[in-house]
């Protein structure tokens, strides 16, 4: 029993680690707020026509919510929603005008917004930063009253359905038939982000005996942490899960849906793998299926917490693949981690580089030290984590989007036993001038290109003439597909061998390292 509770317990911080690593780092999260500073300061200025409606740039989504995570592909934009919060406006300004009117001082007497500006949006408008590898998607909203700020001191537990409603905005959507010409805010689109904010973040607080204040879950911008609840871990591994299983699919189940069921089926859980255990199994309770008159059939109805007459799933009566994809990703998400539980480490590893990602869960393992399980019975005895890091390691030549696994198994020729093939093992030692021969194995469909790294360390590698390799080159000798390549046994030391399986200009599966003893 002891055993079992231990090695649960190592999954579980191990899942906790994989939601550090899939969360945006410090660094990004600085910079998104100093450029979300920027924008707010831009649209207060007190020259703005604007300033007489105390604009406010807040944050909503997984930016609020704290469960962003970063792109599958590396390269790709991290994508931050904002809400420019208006009190009031110019008694004939219709939808068209108030969007258009927060542009024109987005851009105003700023030359780098207005390169930066892209297409008009059907609700938002978009700050491109490229060089930064984000954008700001900024949505112009209005409210009536200031009632929002007296509710900031109360808790959400006390609300009442009209005291929620307070915290609602109404927004703008050039679809709508009325967007150029409905000067009546209460004919607008209404949305609610800040109300579900708090309700989220009420169900995802532990602690059962202290109510969440408004104030603290909406805030013009919440602290950076590491640290955050069971349930935000759960929904951030869910959604990468989700991602891993369609990759760019558009048809794949939407970041709202996922989020809601989560937060619903949570049962104050103080760990991420029951969190996810229970979830999973409890999911579908918290969906219903109600006749529609619009659609004179049943269906599937999955309801916004904060606005009972919303249902999240709209788009599956008229997109039945996004259905079928929903109830596939469900049914995978339930039996690979309900199975983790019972698993040993190193079985629970190898499932979740399948279901998360090889660099994710490589990465969250070294963090927590537990480097034992990223090569198994291949690591070292005197391997050091420091080692991966040294400078003539060149780093991915494409984007990287580790959708498919990658692993590499190895042999030599012993010189010293008429040379016989050998496997290699952690404990082996290789002598010089052995012929080696290293097999990767994948499951990313063909066609596909291989690409292999050589890391060299050590002085004899380092003190002869080019001896100190570190490059990553393409596939060129023994055939079967590039997935067997050739090496020589030549300087004493540590050296490590790794493979790349590139797919339309994407790395898509990647190998551990596969270490070499050389005596």
């Amino acid at each position: 029993m002891f055993e079992l509770f231990n090695r649960s317990n190592k999954i579980s911080d191990l899942l906790e680690n994989i939601g550090q690593v899939l969360d945006i780092t410090q660094a990004q999260y600085e910079l998104v707020q100093d450029r979300y500073t920027a924008v707010a300061n831009q649209l207060s200025k007190d020259d703005s026509p604007l300033c007489i409606y105390k604009p406010e740039i807040l944050p909503q989504g997984s930016f609020l919510l704290g469960t962003m995570i970063r792109p599958i592909i590396e390269d790709d934009e991290l994508d931050v929603d904002l809400v420019c919060r208006l009190t009031g406006k110019k008694a004939h300004w219709t939808q068209k005008d108030l969007k258009h009117a927060v542009k024109d001082q987005i851009v105003h007497n700023n030359e780098n917004y207005r390169r930066m500006l892209d297409d008009e949006g059907n609700r938002c408008w978009t700050l491109i930063y490229e060089s930064d590898k984000f954008h700001l998607d900024i949505l112009p909203s209005l409210i009536g009253n200031n009632n929002h700020i007296n509710l900031s001191e109360k808790s959400f537990d006390s609300l009442g359905k009209s005291d929620v409603e307070e915290l609602s905005i109404r927004i703008t959507d050039r679809r709508e038939s009325n967007y150029p010409s409905e000067i009546n805010p209460n004919y607008w689109l209404k949305s609610n982000p800040f109300g579900y904010a708090a309700w989220f973040k009420n169900r995802a607080a532990i602690n059962m005996f202290r109510s969440l204040m408004l104030s603290e879950s909406i805030q013009p911008l919440p602290k950076y942490t590491k640290e955050k609840e069971p349930l935000i871990r759960a929904v951030q591994i869910l959604k990468r899960h989700r991602d891993i299983m369609f990759g760019g699919d558009d048809d794949k189940p939407i970041s709202i849906i996922i989020t809601t069921l989560a937060a619903r089926a949570y049962n104050k859980e103080n760990n991420v793998i029951d969190a996810l255990v229970s979830i999973l199994l409890n999911m579908h309770l918290y969906m219903k299926k109600v006749y529609s008159d619009k659609h004179d059939k049943e269906i599937w109805w999955i309801e916004n917490p904060v606005n009972n007459e919303e249902n999240f799933a709209d788009k599956w009566p008229f997109e039945q693949q996004k259905q079928d994809n929903f109830f596939s990703w469900l049914e995978k998400s339930k039996s690979d981690f309900s199975s983790l539980k019972n698993m040993n480490p190193s079985d629970a590893y190898r499932l979740l580089k399948n279901i998360l990602g090889t660099r994710s869960v490589n990465e969250a393992v070294r963090n927590l030290g537990y480097d034992e399980l990223i090569t198994e019975n291949l690591k070292p005895v005197n391997y050091s984590a420091q080692m991966l890091s040294v400078p003539h390691r060149q780093q991915p030549l494409w984007p990287v989007s580790l959708v498919y696994n990658c692993d590499v198994y190895g042999r030599y020729n012993d010189i010293t036993d008429n040379k016989k093939s050998k496997s290699i093992t952690n404990q082996t030692i290789i002598p010089k001038n052995c012929d080696i021969y290293f097999t990767a194995t994948t499951n990313v469909p063909k066609p596909f290109d291989v690409y292999w790294q050589v890391v060299n360390t050590g002085e004899e590698a380092k003190n002869a003439f080019m001896g100190l390799r570190g490059g990553i080159f393409q596939a060129q000798t023994l055939g079967k597909g590039g997935l067997v390549q050739k090496e020589h046994s030549e300087f004493t030391g540590l050296h490590w061998m790794e493979c790349f399986i590139v797919k339309n200009g994407v790395c898509v599966a990647r190998s551990s390292e596969f270490f070499i003893n050389i005596r």
